[in-house]
């Protein structure tokens, strides 16, 4: 029997937000571990806002409705405040009630300015990291660190010629040659570069994003955003090994700390930087070329190293981290402008892909209400 097409509209509801999301629903997971990182943020929050005058945007809804932008690839905060009104997922992960209001876009934007002040996203990473860590997923001994282009919010018709270029020596290129993009300037983001990483392809405006990943899991450790130059990658994956590893002094006995990484990382002052922080450099080697001339930096030892194979095969692991933060997200082309935005956001989608592999990881029984 073909049922009636009624539009009478019904007044009241008995079923709650809770109920109405799946009790294996993949958010659950990761709303139960943002709750728990934010909570151990929550003291430092807390010294971002003043202790008397109007109510703001709890930080804690603003983080989680920044995390949906990244996680469902929301292409701007106008949408995501679309989104909200209607979407009861999105309602109940921020933890809005049906009824709330949804905020102005504007007051939205502001709110997140005073979060990217605070480096809060930063703090969030370090905080889902004290998960993991007492769940030993991560690996201390055993890294890898890669680096990927983020195209920028700027055009390329947008780049002038610099007033105060690089001596020659100063530049950004190998060995301090003055490249081209050391020489204009977009007047849209005067922190983006005309980079590109292979010699077939075509300048861009861009931004360097680093990450260090342990092998275990695959989970991110560090994360960071630089402007986008020849040396960057080696000058980060140093910054962020001292960032997360203890000094090989008061390392525990016989830790032996190993870092993988491709031949872009072929480098003899970045070996040289290894050795000193007693880090066994597990970096692979040109094979053929005229790009292999003087470029080899290990030593025979450093090559027969039995675990640098091992290394090779994990360090594609961090792959997936760029894969994943690159393919229909915002992190494809960053609609930001500035080195400390984009690094702000850079390390929210790391944390965020850290949520969802940790959520796999930690199975965690949700009890619907």
């Amino acid at each position: 029997m073909r049922g009636p097409d009624i539009s009478q509209a019904a007044m009241f509801t008995y079923l709650t937000l809770e109920r109405r999301i799946p009790a294996d629903h993949s958010l659950r997971g990761i709303r139960r571990l943002t709750d728990r990182a934010l909570e151990r943020i929550s003291g430092e929050l807390g010294k971002l806002y003043a202790s008397t005058g109007r109510e703001s945007i709890p930080p804690e809804r603003l983080l989680r409705a920044l995390l949906l932008m990244v996680l469902y690839s929301v292409r701007s905060e106008r949408q995501l405040m679309e989104q909200l009104n209607y979407n009861l997922l999105f309602r109940w992960f921020v933890g809005l009630e049906m009824d709330d209001e949804v905020w102005d876009v504007t007051v939205f934007t502001k709110n997140r300015e005073r979060l990217m002040a605070g480096e809060v996203s930063q703090r969030l990473l370090a905080a889902v990291l004290v998960e993991a860590r007492e769940k030993e997923l991560l690996s201390a001994e055993h890294f890898t660190v890669d680096g990927t282009l983020i195209q920028a919010w700027a055009a390329s018709r947008s780049f002038q010629e610099k007033s105060d270029p690089p001596a020659p020596g100063k530049g950004s290129g190998h060995g301090g040659e003055v490249l081209l993009r050391d020489k204009v300037e977009s007047k849209t983001d005067p922190d983006a570069r005309l980079y590109k990483k292979a010699t077939a392809d075509k300048s861009i405006p861009s931004y360097q994003g680093h990450a260090l990943m342990e092998n275990r899991n695959g989970l991110t450790v560090a994360a960071q955003a630089s402007c986008a130059a020849t040396a960057a990658e080696r000058e980060a994956a140093l910054a962020m090994l001292d960032q997360v590893l203890q000094a090989p002094g008061q390392r525990p006995p016989g830790q032996a700390i190993t870092l993988g990484a491709d031949t872009q990382y072929q480098d003899e002052k970045f070996i040289a930087g290894l050795r000193e922080r007693d880090i066994a450099p597990h970096v692979s080697e040109y094979t053929k070329g005229v790009a292999s001339l003087g470029k080899k930096a290990l030593n025979e030892v450093e090559r027969r190293d039995a675990r640098r194979s091992i290394s090779q095969q994990k360090r594609k692991l961090i792959e997936r981290v760029f894969g994943w933060a690159k393919l229909d997200r915002p992190l494809k082309q960053i609609k930001l402008r500035g080195l400390a935005r984009v690094d702000w956001f850079f390390r929210l989608v790391v944390t965020a892909y850290n949520l969802m592999r940790m959520a796999r990881l930690i199975p965690i029984p949700a009890k619907v209400a």
